[in-house]
């Protein structure tokens, strides 16, 4: 007569367990911010620029952007008024926790001076720079930028460096 024996073990060999990615809800990584701008007195500036960005890593978000600008300029020779109309497309990388590179896309439709009458032209511009966000908020910040436009020509309306502050306002 024979008498067998068995003892049966059962390990898990941890690169045999299928792991499931944490879920994440997707509005966690979207944010929305932009730029206001306000001047007021014989020259008239309102800038209004909504963003929305996505977090694509913990370290590199892209997103877009549209712009519109109310230009007026009165004195006793000119009165001008125009409206600016663009968009723009972005990435941003963080570097630290604070500093990042930005850099951008932009177009903007704009009406040019330079003959009578005044016609609306298209400028494009390639804008690259660095820039800090102060975080005030679990998913809120204040944003500061330093851009230069690689592109400028004579219809850019702004000059070298370009200076930016905003607010970045998470879900």
């Amino acid at each position: 007569m024979v008498v067998l024996f068995s003892n049966t073990g059962m390990a898990q060999d941890s690169s045999m367990i299928r792991k499931h990615p944490p879920k994440t809800n997707i509005w966690d990584k979207v944010y929305f911010g932009g730029n206001l701008g306000l001047q007021f007195g014989s020259s008239t500036f309102i800038e209004i620029s909504p963003l929305v960005g996505y977090r694509i890593t913990d370290k590199f978000s892209a997103g877009v952007g549209v712009t519109y600008q109310y230009y007026h300029y009165r004195d006793m020779y000119f009165n001008l008024e125009t409206n600016v109309f663009g968009g723009r497309m972005f990435g941003r990388y963080l570097f630290t926790d604070y500093l990042f590179g930005h850099g951008e896309y932009e177009y903007l439709n704009l009406e040019a001076f330079d003959f009578f009458p005044s016609r609306r032209v298209d400028v494009v511009s390639i804008l690259g720079g660095v820039g800090y966000i102060q975080r005030f908020g679990s998913n809120s910040a204040i944003v500061g930028m330093i851009l230069y436009n690689f592109t400028e020509s004579a219809y850019t309306p702004y000059q070298n460096p370009i200076i930016r502050i905003g607010v970045n306002i998470g879900l």
